[in-house]
């Protein structure tokens, strides 16, 4: 039987964070983006300084999903001052969601999701929020499926290239306490 498992990254897991970030980004846009600007973009924004800054960053939060005890992809949540845009005060961001290669296709992506949803009710936040890039159909049509709406675009810079993320939202449906 197989252990699915979600666990909070700290500061002593960030080689393995880098590892992943570095890994599941280039397979997921790699073909779509020069090896220049994916090389920029990775160096830039995957390395010890930048992952590290963010861990310890108040109101942003990574975890691993694990099968098997293998790390097999990765959830960032940013609430408060953490987010990167100034979408609802009371708003949950998920930053980074991202399965390797051998685990998509079998429901991981989906678990990270609710578990996103879950952690936004537990912290009483009434909104879920994201960026998706605009060629992106599989992520797309992914949140579609969980309920996601369009509402506004921003500019993602991926070396020197500028793209165009769709910012995507749903409201979060809070559990009251009898």
């Amino acid at each position: 039987m197989t252990e699915v498992k979600i666990v909070q990254v700290s500061e002593k897991d960030l080689s393995e964070l880098i590892a992943i970030s570095r890994e599941t980004f280039a397979d997921t846009f790699g073909k779509d983006n020069s090896p220049e600007d994916m090389a920029k973009f990775l160096e830039k924004n995957y390395n010890e300084d930048k992952l590290g800054g963010e861990i310890a960053t108040p109101g942003s939060f990574f975890y691993f999903l694990k099968v098997d005890g293998e790390v097999a992809g990765y959830l960032k949540l940013d609430v408060d001052d953490a987010q990167n845009e100034e979408v609802d005060p009371n708003g949950l961001e998920i930053e980074r969601i991202y399965l390797r290669k051998s685990f998509q296709h079998r429901g991981l992506g989906k678990q990270l999701f609710e578990f996103a949803e879950e952690k936004g009710r537990e912290w009483s936040k009434s909104v879920l929020w994201l960026g998706v890039w605009e060629h992106n159909e599989n992520a797309k049509n992914f949140y579609a499926s969980r309920g996601l709406t369009r509402f506004s675009e921003h500019v993602f810079v991926l070396g020197d290239d500028r793209q165009t993320d769709f910012l995507l939202k749903k409201a979060l449906g809070l559990i009251l306490a009898d």
